[in-house]
């Protein structure tokens, strides 16, 4: 039997409206790729991003073209050469990871030659809100070992503060989504280092950073939307001192463990973070957990259910994924 390619997409229901310096969203939108080859199945999920003028619809004709290839035989390798990094090529790479897991009966860091992960602290989200549902939201979340607070340009250091009295314990993390100008990243990380946040995801537009290289934070400022691949870390150095890796920016696990190794290369710390969605899309990103820093993959936790066989979170940890779920 050829193998067979299956594309489907859902749009998953979120606990509570979840917003960042760009909008706001209630559900998250996903397309699944699936690879039967008449004894095995492999699946992989991606998130369609609107930041780099993706579609559900678009994506999912994007994988839809790959029909053919996939019927001969197509690899990790070849679909890089096939596709452009993006959440089609992920939802694709992560499928066939998937089936070769399954028809060897091998995990796919056995695979890759990749530590077996172990259960890892993963950040824990806080949405954009007033003061008060910030607090609130940090306060249910006092006993998280990390927390991520998304933010904006308004009340920042007023919703930072109610955040810290929430959760006097946590380790805390922000994003403000590219919403900040310089100055105002010059303004608050003294402020911010002060209530003991210890990363700043990119504060600044991607393309328009350049005024970083002369700045020195008493923050790490990680690159996010500034950094997808491994051809974008020549810009990155001297402006930012870590990258964020996720799998729907690199197209894939089989890209992303090039950037995590050439960005350990020149001394930049990693992170490894996620968009919202299922515990499937999660699942391959666990595998890059030992090189991180700051392991940021609770999207399930923001949806009302999750799949089956579904990742388990427990006291701030992520565990890695079953056969059942993936790889």
């Amino acid at each position: 039997m050829t193998r067979e390619l299956i594309v489907h997409d859902k749009a998953w229901p979120l606990v509570r409206p979840f917003a960042i310096s760009r909008g706001t969203k209630t559900e998250a939108g996903v397309v699944v790729a699936e690879i039967n080859d008449g004894d095995a199945l492999g699946r992989g999920e991606c998130v369609p991003y609107a930041r780099y003028d993706e579609t559900v619809h678009g994506v999912s004709e994007q994988i839809k073209g790959q029909t053919g290839a996939v019927a001969f035989g197509l690899d990790g390798f070849g679909l890089t050469e096939r596709l452009p990094a993006g959440a089609a090529r992920n939802a694709l790479d992560a499928a066939l990871w998937d089936l070769q897991a399954k028809m060897t009966g091998q995990r796919v860091w056995e695979l890759t030659d990749l530590p077996a992960p172990e259960p890892q602290v993963t950040a824990t989200t806080i949405g954009i809100g007033t003061i008060d549902e910030m607090a609130a939201q940090a306060a249910e979340l006092a006993a998280s070992p990390l927390i991520k607070v998304k933010l904006d340009a308004v009340d920042v250091m007023a919703r930072m503060e109610a955040v810290r009295a929430g959760a006097p314990d946590a380790r805390l993390i922000i994003d403000p989504n590219e919403g900040w100008s310089l100055d105002m990243l010059a303004d608050f990380a003294p402020k911010l280092a002060r209530l003991g946040v210890e990363m700043i995801e990119q504060p600044v537009p991607a393309g328009d950073d350049a005024g970083l290289v002369d700045y020195e934070s008493p923050v790490p400022i990680c690159a996010d939307e500034a950094c997808h691949t491994v051809v974008d870390l020549p810009e990155l150095v001297g402006k930012y001192q870590m990258i964020n890796i996720k799998l729907d920016k690199t197209g894939g696990l089989t890209e992303a463990l090039f950037l995590a190794r050439a960005a350990e290369t020149i001394g930049m710390k990693i992170m490894v973070g996620c968009m919202v969605a299922t515990s499937l899309a999660m699942a391959p990103a666990i595998l890059l957990g030992h090189m991180a820093e700051f392991l940021d993959l609770d999207g399930p936790l923001l949806l009302k259910d999750d799949r089956p066989d579904g990742l388990k979170f427990e006291n701030g940890l992520i565990h890695p994924p079953t056969p059942a779920l993936w790889g």
